[in-house]
């Protein structure tokens, strides 16, 4: 198998996993690799993820022109997307979008994951920002993604899904699981009421980390010490980190402030019919058994 095929059925893998995982539904999401200065290989429009064959992806240029496919085949409906990012990051072999429920959850609230949570993904994806709304399918979408891509391998993109960038298609690919591995975790600890945050000072101790181990990323962590949602930088990673001198680890104050005003994590009382509660039950187990046979 030559590299081109080798590339196309990689694309077919990793559109079967989004499928599998349920981070894509229909005919969402897209993938494209980097196969040339000037040329990309792209999941075609209206086609599931599911369900490709290596010889519906087709190849286009920088500008987004359809350079090679099978007849009737097009790139993407986002391609435009796709394509800001290999333009602001030369370092970027691949680009998936897609769907994921749990992070598309936070993009739809608007609720970064910005917060300094896991180290793993504080080393890795450093934080994971809301692009602005922009009309799918349009320039509008790509210039709204475009300062974060400069600095970002991981975004949620605002009432649509998210977006990872990798050196290549496996990689933009794991970040995409990382993203939504973390919204889920994020999610369950602000159900259970509370955040424990890594301080300032263990950030700074992460980036060090970093720099030993030579892990790859457009840009150095900035820990702000203030709670609530980071301000953007367009310079670097902004993490929500309070500053604890004498502590690893510190209560997420801003999490309180929601919970004591109703949001989040609220001490109020919930109630749920004998009903309500087995279906809840069940969509975790179904959902828990999908995850386990998708590992296999």
């Amino acid at each position: 198998m030559n590299a081109d095929d080798q590339l196309r059925s990689d694309i077919v893998e990793v559109g079967r996993r989004l499928w599998t995982r349920g981070f894509v539904a229909s005919n969402d999401g897209n993938i494209s690799v980097r196969i040339g200065p000037d040329r990309l290989l792209m999941t075609p429009a209206s086609v599931s993820k599911g369900f490709m064959a290596p010889e519906m992806m087709v190849v286009t240029d920088l500008d987004g022109t359809l350079v090679s496919g099978a007849p009737g085949r097009k790139p993407s409906s986002e391609a435009l997307m796709h394509l800001v990012a290999y333009r602001e990051r030369p370092d970027v072999g691949a680009v998936v979008h897609a769907h994921p429920p749990l992070s598309t959850g936070f993009a739809v609230a608007g609720i970064p994951l910005d917060r300094a949570v896991l180290a793993e993904v504080v080393t890795t994806l450093g934080s994971i920002p809301i692009a602005d709304y922009g009309t799918p399918s349009t320039p509008e979408l790509a210039a709204a993604v475009a300062p974060y891509v400069k600095v970002h391998d991981g975004l949620l993109l605002a009432n649509h899904g998210a977006l990872a960038l990798g050196k290549d298609l496996f990689a933009a690919y794991y970040k995409m699981e990382t993203i939504e591995h973390f919204a889920r975790i994020s999610l369950v600890a602000r159900l259970l009421g509370r955040e424990r945050l890594l301080s300032r000072e263990e950030v700074l101790r992460l980036q060090e980390l970093r720099d030993r181990y030579g892990i790859a990323s457009p840009a150095e962590i900035c820990a702000t010490p203030a709670s609530g949602a980071a301000e953007a930088d367009p310079n670097c990673q902004v993490i929500v980190a309070p500053s604890s001198p004498g502590a690893r680890l510190v209560p997420d104050t801003a999490l309180r402030r929601e919970a004591s005003s109703g949001g989040v994590g609220t001490d109020e009382e919930i109630r749920l019919t004998y009903a309500e509660l087995t279906t809840l039950i069940e969509e975790v187990v179904d959902e828990m058994t999908a995850d386990a046979k998708a590992a296999r």
